[in-house]
């Protein structure tokens, strides 16, 4: 008898020591008002008199980032602009002008009917049914954009270039055209050289057709998993296979192209290409506004410079369940020290997560809304109702263009409101 209460109180100080580190384990208080940064940017919208969930884009972080980024291409390559990542005219045009380009990448219809004008070199970034270039060249009368020479469509198999040579001839045009090629992504695009030799034979046979470069994009390089080598092994085949491409059609009648447009690479990759190989051109958006997904170790030296913006409007005491279930609710609270304070916020459940002030979270047991989304905090974010609450974007296409005119940020102030192209796939 004496032995088995020597076990089981043996039981029961082990019992009780594991539920003290059970709960010395719970989360601990974390959470800080805005910095001065975001105090800062919370007075300017006040002033501005914005009390709705916005856009707000940091011009002076924008103008270092542009800077940075034609810094590292170093005149190496050049810059082709993405239009669906930084959705906006006037913020298409700052980036235009200070890295000192003309050439964009557009990817849907919309875009390309807002876009071609004046002395834009434009790519098309994924091909484009014949249906929608068709209605294009129906509705196209920019007598100072010239298709023929400033356009470049999307070509990835014969069948489609097949149907642009319909296109071309039925509409009498003149079309050039780009091959977007396959170099590890597996998203399309010719993925041999046999294809490839097919497709330049089919433009030298009709007139009309011009090739002019090739695409090749490489976003599996940054976002496989970074196992030893397994990176920089991907960059290698990327670029071999498309050195391949580019040797093989150098060496065909149609690839004689005075200057040839060989674009690669994106955000996350661009500064992989030094400039030694057949790429000439890679292309550049999000990097320039650094939304969340672009927090990567090339691009430490770029800040983020875009946010949204949106007004506190219920601050409660305590955080609280629905009823039925409001104990599960006490339960959350008295474990997790960071669900103790709930804020009601106006809008929510976007592409982003919650960047000032610090320790904000959505609550896993409430859901998400996006006409009042609950976060809960410590209570350290000393946060009340009409403060705001900045979110950072996780990405910068799409994501720009749901809250109406963007807010400039300038020297302390709101200082100008820029309309976005409309929403498109």
């Amino acid at each position: 008898m004496s032995g088995l209460s020597r076990g089981r109180r043996r039981l029961l100080a082990a019992l009780g020591a594991g539920a003290a580190a059970v709960w010395l384990a719970r989360p601990s208080a974390r959470g800080a008002p805005h910095d001065a940064y975001f105090r800062q940017l919370q007075a300017a919208l006040r002033q501005a008199g914005i009390a709705a969930p916005t856009l707000v884009l940091d011009r002076e972080r924008l103008r270092a980032n542009i800077r940075r980024v034609t810094g590292h291409l170093a005149g190496k390559m050049a810059l082709r602009v993405v239009v669906k990542s930084l959705p906006c005219p006037a913020l298409l045009a700052e980036a235009a002008a200070l890295a000192g380009t003309r050439r964009q990448m557009l990817f849907s219809l919309p875009q390309l009917e807002a876009m071609t004008k004046g002395e834009r070199d434009i790519l098309l970034g994924k091909p484009l049914p014949a249906a929608a270039a068709l209605a294009f060249y129906r509705q196209f009368s920019d007598a100072d954009f010239r298709p023929e020479r400033q356009l470049q469509w999307l070509a990835d198999t014969p069948e489609r270039l097949a149907q642009y040579r319909e296109l071309a001839r039925g509409q009498n045009l003149h079309m050039r055209l780009n091959f977007e090629i396959d170099v590890g992504l597996h998203r399309g695009g010719i993925a041999d050289i046999a294809t490839l030799r097919r497709m330049l034979d089919m433009v030298v046979e009709e007139p009309r057709l011009r090739w002019a470069g090739l695409m090749g994009y490489d976003a599996h390089v940054a976002k496989i998993p970074d196992l030893p080598g397994l990176r920089s092994q991907a960059l290698r085949h990327a670029r071999e296979t498309y050195a391949a491409f580019a040797a093989a059609v150098r060496a065909h009648p149609a690839g004689q192209a005075a200057e040839p447009c060989f674009n690669a690479a994106g955000s996350p990759t661009y500064r992989l290409y030094p400039g030694d190989g057949p790429e000439n051109e890679v292309a550049v958006g999000s990097a320039m506004v650094k939304p969340s997904d672009f927090d990567l170790p090339a691009l430490d030296d770029l800040l983020p410079a875009c946010f949204i913006a949106t007004p506190v409007l219920k601050a409660l005491p305590r955080f609280e369940l629905p009823y039925g279930v409001e104990r599960l609710g006490e339960l959350a609270g008295g474990w997790d020290a960071n669900a103790r304070r709930g804020y009601f916020i106006y809008g929510g459940n976007w592409q982003a997560d919650p960047a000032s002030p610090s320790g904000l979270a959505s609550s896993g047991l409430y859901g998400h809304s996006s006409n009042q989304q609950l976060l809960v905090g410590s209570g350290m974010q000393v946060l009340a109702v009409d403060d705001t609450v900045f979110f950072r974007p996780r990405q910068s296409e799409a994501v720009l263009q749901q809250f109406g005119d963007i807010a400039v940020y300038e020297g302390g102030r709101i200082v100008d409101s820029w309309p976005v192209l409309p929403a498109t796939g």
